[in-house]
């Protein structure tokens, strides 16, 4: 058992290797990986006591129906098996196994949940609950606005640096997943926050160095920029799930709502697949009945209006 064990451990620092050098997948995508990699292991170890090698489909099976007992959600579910498939694809290219036990192996229909939107109101809200005459202030009231006004991933701001803002020409460049860039336009608003924060923040930072940092002068984590924006909800009296990730929904439903087509969305949101956008179509629908009903009801009180004057 013990040399089993050795064969999974180093398999796993050859996948890690690979995985970040010849794949360049992101540090968040790499730790994803880990996590899969390492559940699938303790299960087939305590389970089977094989190799990686020696792995087949009926194992991976009873792997996925263990998730399934335990609660795991679909996406959950599938985060997994897509981590179990990319170890096996390795295998396969590295030629430690002759076929893919993974092939049979279907993954969960993922449940594809609306997400929470937030109203221009309830941003502005938000924003009101920032002291912005200290440097504290100033920086989370720039974060909600660049989030809201931008889409940026939390990843992809707690990254940004001082020579990522293109101010003159109304854009910031944004680094994504995969190290892909894009030019992202940003608000006046948004531009003036960021320009207040920099003459308040200590120290002075040189313009290659991150742009948000904590009150030790050290990069913001994703953990804590979290942190900022609930303390915000909860003082701001909002009732709803909320994340980073909120603001970048309410980015995407408010561009579709002000006619920008899901191409152009898609863009600016950097997803590399239109269906990972396609969900805001549905958000939007919400809109759009709402506008029908009214027009609707509009119509109704003219009709009767003339029927009375008639």
């Amino acid at each position: 058992m013990a040399d089993v064990t050795k064969k999974w451990e180093r398999l796993r620092a050859d996948y890690i290797r690979y995985i970040k050098t010849e794949r360049r997948l992101s540090a968040n995508t790499v730790e994803a990986y880990v996590d899969d990699y390492n559940e699938f292991m303790h299960f087939v170890l305590r389970i089977y006591g094989v190799a990686p090698e020696e792995v087949n489909a009926a194992m991976i099976s009873r792997f996925m129906q263990w998730l399934y007992s335990a609660k795991r959600s679909s996406a959950s579910q599938a985060r997994r098996l897509s981590g179990i498939k990319s170890l096996y694809n390795y295998l396969l290219i590295t030629e430690r196994v002759e076929q893919l036990p993974t092939e049979s192996v279907d993954a969960p229909k993922a449940e594809r949940l609306l997400p929470d939107v937030l109203s221009v109101e309830e941003i502005d809200a938000l924003l009101r609950t920032f002291d912005i005459t200290t440097a504290k202030g100033c920086r989370d009231s720039a974060i909600v606005e660049v989030l809201y006004s931008t889409g940026l991933r939390v990843t992809e701001l707690v990254t940004l640096r001082g020579n990522d803002l293109f101010f003159g020409e109304g854009y910031v460049r944004v680094i994504g997943k995969g190290d892909k860039q894009r030019l992202v336009p940003i608000s006046s608003a948004a531009r003036d926050k960021i320009q207040l924060y920099m003459e308040l923040r200590r120290p002075k930072r040189p313009s290659e160095a991150t742009l948000f940092l904590n009150n030790r002068g050290e990069p913001l984590t994703r953990v804590m920029v979290f942190t900022i924006i609930k303390q915000a909800a909860m003082l701001a009296g909002i009732d709803k799930s909320i994340s980073p990730h909120t603001l970048r929904h309410s980015y995407a439903t408010h561009l579709l709502e002000g006619g920008a087509n899901i191409r152009q969305v898609q863009e600016l949101l950097g997803h590399e697949s239109i269906s990972t956008t396609e969900v805001y179509t549905h958000v939007n629908r919400k809109h759009l009945r709402g506008v029908v009903e009214e027009s609707f009801a509009n119509i109704d009180n003219l009709i009767s209006e003339d029927y009375e004057e008639n």
